[in-house]
């Protein structure tokens, strides 16, 4: 037999070998299919002697649920869209900002868009202000609204989306392996933001969910009266690269290199130079201290040029403008490669400021007060891992004694559990390819996809041996079909009723639905038709 007629023959069964090959490399092989040289000197990797990554429930740690502290005026008429749907940006930004001269709020604690329909809505993220002071501040915005009718708690699904986003890249950015984040709709139509992040404490993750993540540089500066007086010159979202902090070169304290996005850059840096922090009175007059926490105002009458870090309104550093710095920007050329260095005092507000920049800022805060805290340890999730090893192998066991002793002809047997065992590996690749955390629903998923798989096989197998032997590939290829028939009608079943489950938010019944209906998909057009192909070259004359 010649290299192409074997491989015409025999494709089905390549094709299932190419796929278990390319699982066991994305399981065993440091980085896995697509390798990261990164991970060589990364010692938590010999811990693991898989790629596997881990959940809540198999590497212990804490699931907090609470929901978003807001209240939302919906489809106001705000006289911002015309008749044609376009939306007069500007009309927005002046009913934002007397909302916040009117309430009196901190940057980050209203919102006023408009979806893709072009209605618009106002959003206030906070608790310390009434319903009431909410419409009167629209009135005063030109925007009537009733209190106890156009007014209602919670925030609109496009920021609850935007949480969900924020939470899952601040995970990301933290490095924090197995993290996820997801919307639940509880009873009553209550909207709860879950976060699960294994192998961490519940306060270490309220912390995480605490801190807002809105960063700022202000420019302090003595102003025309020589009082002191600070403005924001840069916000969180006109930085478009960050890098890990590093220890200053010269003095205390870490460095964040960041790159100004291209739009953003020249005006930061026509700011800089007509407040003079590019002058000779700017450069280098920054006396501002910490304690290692916070930075100290006490500089008497001495003026003070200094570029302030600050995180959630809260100046976390002090820094100068430094002289090469300065020289590229009074001579305009800065702004083509508009990158400089935000402060912080210590490597942890360092490593904050770096994950803050990355994700960006919770469009609104977490209301801990309603707070469902699940919380495992990792002892006992240890235990978990164990145990669901002890009963994949009493799995694998059983199975094959009961499928040789139904057949009592290891022709038959021997591929069908070689094949069944062959998708729980590819489903093991898949899910290191991926990076997606397992969990007791996903152990659960690859018990059902065993159990459904021997199910499958078995029908092929009787279904070629009931009516005798087979004696030549036609006879083979005519029941084979037929048995195929029934077990694609019956994955069809299979995955029309688990789909709800994998899309709604359903906690665990989500994973345990994907795990099923990958393993169904898997089975279907890869292994059945691989294990057709084995038993007729084993059991025809051929």
């Amino acid at each position: 037999m010649g290299p192409i007629t074997f491989v015409k023959e025999y494709w089905r069964v390549l094709f299932l070998v190419v796929f278990i090959t390319g699982a066991l490399v994305a399981l065993f092989i440091p980085g896995g299919i697509m390798a990261d040289d990164s991970l060589a000197g990364d010692e938590s990797v010999g811990d693991n002697p898989t790629n596997l990554e881990y959940g809540l429930g198999l590497d212990g740690g804490t699931r907090i649920s609470a929901p978003v502290v807001g209240m939302t005026a919906e489809d106001i008429d705000a006289g911002a869209v015309d008749e044609e749907g376009r939306v007069d940006r500007e009309r927005l930004t002046e009913i934002e900002n007397t909302l916040y001269e009117e309430l009196d709020l901190d940057t980050g604690n209203v919102s006023v868009s408009h979806d893709d329909d072009g209605n618009v809505h106002a959003e206030l993220f906070t608790n310390q202000r009434t319903k009431q002071e909410f419409a009167d501040a629209l009135g005063e915005a030109g925007v009537e609204v009733d209190p106890d009718e156009d007014i209602r708690d919670g925030v609109t699904a496009q920021t609850r989306s935007q949480m969900v986003e924020t939470i899952q890249s601040k995970i990301n950015a933290a490095g924090l392996s197995g993290g996820n984040a997801y919307e639940s709709e509880q009873l009553g139509g209550n909207y709860y933001i879950v976060t699960e992040v294994p192998d961490m404490s519940p306060d270490e993750l309220r912390e995480i969910l605490s801190d807002r993540g809105i960063v700022e540089v202000r420019a302090y500066y003595p102003d025309e009266d020589g009082n002191q007086t600070n403005e924001t010159v840069l916000e969180g979202s006109d930085i478009e690269t960050v890098d890990p902090p590093r220890p200053a070169e010269q003095g205390t304290g870490y460095r964040v290199p960041v790159q100004v996005d291209s739009n953003a850059a020249p005006t930061y840096q026509e700011r800089m130079n007509e407040l003079g922090f590019t002058s000779d009175e700017g450069i280098g007059q920054c006396s501002l201290r910490g304690d290692g926490e916070t930075i100290s105002f006490d500089h008497g009458d001495e003026p003070q040029y200094c570029l302030l870090t600050v995180v959630d309104d809260e100046v976390v550093d002090a820094h100068s403008m430094g002289g090469d710095l300065a020289q590229s920007m009074s001579d305009g050329t800065w702004a083509n490669d508009p990158t400089f260095t935000m402060g912080a005092q210590t490597q942890q507000q360092g490593q904050t400021l770096s994950v803050n920049l990355q994700a960006g800022p919770l469009p609104a805060p977490l209301d801990f007060s309603q707070e469902q805290t699940y919380s495992l340890s990792p002892t006992l999730a240890d235990q978990f891992k164990l145990y669901s090893l002890l009963i994949g192998a009493l799995s694998v066991l059983t199975v094959s004694s009961v499928v040789f002793l139904r057949y009592r002809d290891v022709r038959v047997a021997a591929p069908m559990v070689v094949t069944a065992m062959a998708e729980v590996v590819i489903l093991l690749g898949f899910a290191a390819l991926i990076r997606m955390p397992l969990d007791l629903s996903h152990v659960a998923g690859f018990i059902a996809v065993v159990g459904t798989g021997v199910d499958d096989l078995i029908i092929i197998a009787d279904e070629v041996m009931d009516d005798g032997d087979v004696n030549s590939q036609r006879v083979f290829e005519s029941r084979f079909r037929k048995a195929f028939w029934v077990i694609g009608a019956a994955a069809a079943t299979t995955i029309i009723a688990m789909s709800p489950l994998a899309v709604l938010s359903l906690g665990d019944l989500r994973g345990f639905a994907i795990i099923t209906i990958l393993g169904v998909l898997i089975g279907v057009l890869i292994t059945r038709p691989a294990y057709g192909d084995i038993l007729q070259r084993l059991m025809t004359r051929k």
